[in-house]
């Protein structure tokens, strides 16, 4: 059904109107899982913050449940957060800020209304950051921007302002501005309620840190910061106003502005008011493409895809969850639904909704919520689920691999892990398992976007399968499907150059190149051959 078919039910408006599904984004570094951290505090999902590097005395990150994220301090994969805030249920999803995980994250933003960007005010807009950026702009999704570590040294508030908008070409305005930076950071100055918050820290700031609401004539401000500061800070005020520089919702929803906020999530300055300003202005769930048209989130038929698949994920359950993303209708616990790519009907006895590797039975959801489906042998990424008509939503890109590598499991009695992991893990998108042709040995290659990839797979396999590997770096760059004549596929020098034979899960010849130059030489020389990337 079409967005101009479309019944009107006013229940069902009013509880998807209250969903806010956004992914935070950034370079590595820049805070990310920390004001995840905060914005859990404050929706009081949480009673005390923990540390993306926890101490012996301190917990971790909420979000960041694996071992490995918890020992190397940085997100390895996406996470869903719910809970409610000021009447709304909100749905959170922490996205690993590394390139070497972008494919998750990129899938992860496939399922999110809008963005939350931090940028590290020392550094401003970096790499990684633009590359998310421009994934948000192909899909539409509104940015809200939250300049981070103010409570460090960092660059000029204006500079950063001017870069956010010379780099990314949308229009920043600021929603408040900084009183102070450093060790001299005391809080945020609200332009549209014209009041001054001035925070204090609390023990190892995991609790919400008690805050003063005053006005900018208040003797406290000129008392907190040197003459310097003092200057700064009154004349930026006065020029933001004369600038004119004010928020407009539809310019926000449009992608021609971003509200920017500035604080520490570290020091929890000005968390709350983002929150708050967040759950005011973000978009609620909106239409997705299908084969079908697009279908608008009010549509009485439940439907949604998986975009994410996750095995293990707490040690009680060892089993692998695909989540969902609820794009239309009402979602009940027992449906019945049409799963596009089988073909036939399956249904869904306990589905899940998440806080991070926690989880409960969830009777119903609405569109915009993400719920888990356990034990997903049904499901691949990408598939489609809906109560009516069968229908596609529009394919989530997968990106070509880049770097190879030979697995070779070191203890043979544990044959049987090692292959139940290898499938799990490859059913999870991290990875693409190949096999070399007429091999002696039939050692699994993987394929990854990212080399931190190869570490992960071999940490998960020996702390959750129990199976001890080792890898073999291989020296192909790239990898593309070869369909064609037999006759003519059988002329390419296998043997006897760099290039590889192999075979996919599903017995498709894979050929693996060395380099760029090597396939295209090969490409022209055999020009009957088609070759297909592994997307």
């Amino acid at each position: 059904m079409t967005e101009q078919q479309i019944p009107f039910n006013m229940d069902l408006q009013e509880a998807i109107d209250t969903r806010r599904t956004f992914a935070i984004i950034s370079h590595p570094d820049a805070g990310k899982t920390t004001l995840t951290e905060k914005l859990l505090l404050y929706g009081n999902a949480i009673h005390l913050a923990g540390s993306v590097r926890a101490r012996r005395n301190q917990r971790s990150a909420t979000s960041d449940w694996m071992a490995m994220e918890q020992e190397r301090g940085i997100s390895i994969t996406s996470t869903v957060l719910q809970f409610p805030y000021q009447g709304h249920m909100v749905n959170l999803l922490d996205t690993p800020g590394h390139q070497d995980f972008s494919e998750d994250t990129y899938r992860t933003l496939m399922a999110a209304d809008s963005a939350v960007m931090i940028l590290d005010a020392a550094k401003g807009v970096e790499a990684q950051t633009r590359k998310l950026f421009e994934v948000c702009r192909q899909r539409g999704i509104p940015m809200f921007t939250f300049i981070n570590k103010l409570d460090r040294p960092s660059l000029d508030p204006l500079a950063l302002l001017d870069e956010v908008e010379t780099v990314l070409g949308m229009q920043p305005v600021p929603m408040n501005w900084p009183v102070g930076d450093g060790d001299r950071f005391r809080g945020v100055y609200d332009r549209r309620t014209k009041q001054v918050h001035l925070y204090d820290r609390t023990v190892r700031n995991q609790t919400i840190s008690p805050e003063t609401i005053t006005t900018l004539d208040d003797g406290r401000i000129r008392q907190s910061l040197n003459e310097t500061q003092i200057d700064d800070f009154y004349t930026n005020v006065a020029l933001l106003d004369e600038m004119g520089m004010d928020f407009e919702l539809d310019a926000f929803l449009r992608g021609e502005q971003t509200p920017v906020y500035f604080g520490s999530a570290l020091t929890n300055f000005g968390v709350q008011l983002f929150l708050d300003d967040f759950v005011q202005f973000a978009p609620g769930p909106g239409a997705y493409p299908s084969d079908n048209g697009r279908i608008d989130p009010i549509h009485n038929e439940f439907s949604g895809f998986v975009f994410k698949i996750q095995a293990n994920m707490n040690p009680k359950h060892r089993d692998s969850v695909a989540f969902l993303r609820i794009c239309s209708g009402r979602f009940e616990r027992n449906m019945v639904v049409n799963h596009a790519r089988l073909g036939k009907s399956i249904r869904l006895p306990i589905p899940y909704k998440f806080f991070a590797d926690e989880r409960e039975v969830v009777e119903e959801a609405y569109a915009g919520d993400i719920i888990g489906l356990p034990g997903n042998r049904n499901f691949n990424i990408g598939d489609t689920i809906s109560a009516g008509k069968a229908f596609n939503f529009a394919p989530i890109p997968r990106f070509a691999a880049e770097h190879f590598a030979r697995l070779i499991n070191l203890d043979i009695g544990k044959q049987k892990q090692f292959q139940k992991g290898i499938h799990q893990l490859e059913t999870e998108g991290a990875m693409q398992v190949l096999y070399e042709v007429d091999a002696q040995r039939r050692d699994p290659i993987l394929a990854v976007v990212g080399v931190l990839q190869f570490d992960v797979v071999k940490a998960r396999l020996e702390t959750e399968y129990g199976v001890a590997v080792r890898m073999e770096m291989l020296p192909h760059q790239l990898c593309r499907f070869v369909e064609g004549d037999e006759q003519e596929i059988e002329k390419l020098p296998w043997r006897y150059s760099g290039m590889m034979q192999t075979k996919d899960s599903d017995g498709r010849l894979v050929g693996l190149f060395n380099s760029e130059h090597e396939f295209n030489y090969y490409r022209e020389k055999y020009p009957k051959i088609v070759y297909k990337a592994l997307v």
